[in-house]
């Protein structure tokens, strides 16, 4: 039976062996695609579809942005919806959030 160190070794020695072989593997699906994707004429959006978000979508996931902010406490306010305590029945221009 093998000793510690002995599986040890052994499992070095295929963990760098199973490394060579994922770089060969990388390398042989690379060209394919890359022959590929000259052969055919094919964009990154051909291949991964339309772009991310854009940030007009992202808000209408994550919320709406904040567009009045209390001094006092931070506190902010997209201006939809029933007004906050702090801002209720104030001048609403001095709590404008200015970009």
């Amino acid at each position: 039976m093998a000793t510690y160190k002995q599986l040890q070794q052994q499992i070095e020695a295929l963990q760098q062996k199973a490394e060579e072989a994922r770089v060969a593997e990388l390398d042989a699906v690379l060209a394919d695609i890359r022959a590929k994707v000259a052969e055919y004429g094919l964009t990154s959006q051909d291949i991964f579809g339309r772009r991310h978000a854009t940030s007009s979508a992202q808000e209408k996931r994550d919320g709406v942005t904040a567009k009045y902010r209390d001094p006092a406490s931070g506190a902010t306010w997209s201006g939809r919806g029933r007004a906050p305590v702090w801002i209720h029945g104030k001048k609403r221009e001095r709590f404008l959030i200015k970009e």
